[in-house]
């Protein structure tokens, strides 16, 4: 009788296919691509922490993104520049630091999503009630936001992959670039329903929530704009929302090719690839994007340009 419990501790990374003369050229591509996010990303959040004039609301909300963009990418990563640059009998994972993967990249695209959620809080707020905004985005409700942002994603991804330990595993091939939950409980040889039923119940109140909440704030926002003859708050409604909204479309355009092409087993490869390019590409672009926008970012870096200068 076949023994379908084993659970062995070392597990093999599928990984990119990708060709011999290949190899080099997209290893250096995402190595460029991890050494741009942490650059800028780190740079954001020093930048917010230094300068006083972005101690604002806004700004320190916007820092869990990059904050989730390096934690999230130095978990995947790295690893996936060693993997490449092995044959694939060598693609080694314990399975303890495959959880942990995994973990980390739920982690990362829920909490994209939540943050994104409470930033469009803020600018309802901005917007919506410009003269109660200070009394109700206090140092504490910024703190309250980012908890429940982190807290929510905390417990969402924490039973997802607490319904995936449990289960004993009769497989070591992890049929993708990196270890996620799926690919973890597929591992496995019992009736995982449950973790099918529960995924799916995940995916569907994350993103109704997260669309909900986009839908319903920018409503609003449109509405008060629509009615108001104020031009200083429809410049202000159109820099800062078009913002966050350019950077919520990346992020949402992105997860959704990766459920897209689950539906189509026979491109795995392209599913495989838009996995990592939803890490990659809303962290690469969000602290561009935001830096663009942002008058106080532009002040502070011309502003530290221009000392530089002066000092050669």
């Amino acid at each position: 009788m076949e023994n379908y419990t084993f659970n062995s501790f070392t597990l093999q990374v599928e990984g990119l296919k990708i060709t011999e003369v290949s190899t080099y050229p997209v290893f250096f591509f995402f190595l460029l691509s991890y050494v741009i996010i942490m650059f800028t990303n780190i740079g954001i959040v020093v930048l917010v922490c230094i300068d006083k004039s972005l101690h604002q609301p806004m700004y320190l909300l916007f820092c869990n993104l990059p904050f989730n963009d390096i934690v999230g990418n130095s978990i995947m990563v790295p690893r996936l520049l060693s993997d490449i640059l092995l044959p694939p009998s060598e693609r080694l994972i314990t399975y303890y630091e495959c959880v942990v993967q995994a973990f980390t990249t739920h982690m990362f695209g829920t909490t994209s999503h939540t943050v994104l959620m409470i930033m469009a809080f803020d600018r309802y707020v901005a917007i919506c009630n410009p003269l109660r905004y200070s009394s109700i985005m206090t140092n504490r409700m910024v703190v309250k936001l980012t908890v429940s942002a982190w807290g929510a994603a905390l417990a969402l991804v924490g039973i997802l992959l607490g319904l995936t330990i449990r289960l004993n595993r009769c497989r070591t091939m992890i049929m993708n670039p990196f270890c996620d939950n799926a690919s973890l409980f597929k591992l496995s040889c019992e009736d995982v329903t449950i973790n099918n039923i529960y995924g799916l119940t995940f995916t569907v109140v994350l993103l109704t929530s997260s669309i909900g909440s986009i839908v319903l704030t920018y409503s609003k926002i449109t509405f008060v704009c629509l009615t108001s003859k104020s031009k200083s708050l429809n410049s202000k409604a159109l820099k800062t929302c078009s913002t966050h909204l350019f950077v919520y479309i990346i992020m949402f355009f992105c997860g959704m090719l990766i459920v897209v092409l689950h539906r189509f087993p026979e491109h795995s490869d392209y599913r495989k690839l838009s996995a990592i390019l939803f890490h990659i590409i809303p962290g690469s672009l969000n602290p561009i994007i935001y830096g663009v926008q942002s008058a106080e970012i532009r002040k502070f870096m011309s502003k530290l340009f221009q000392s530089r200068k002066g000092s050669f």
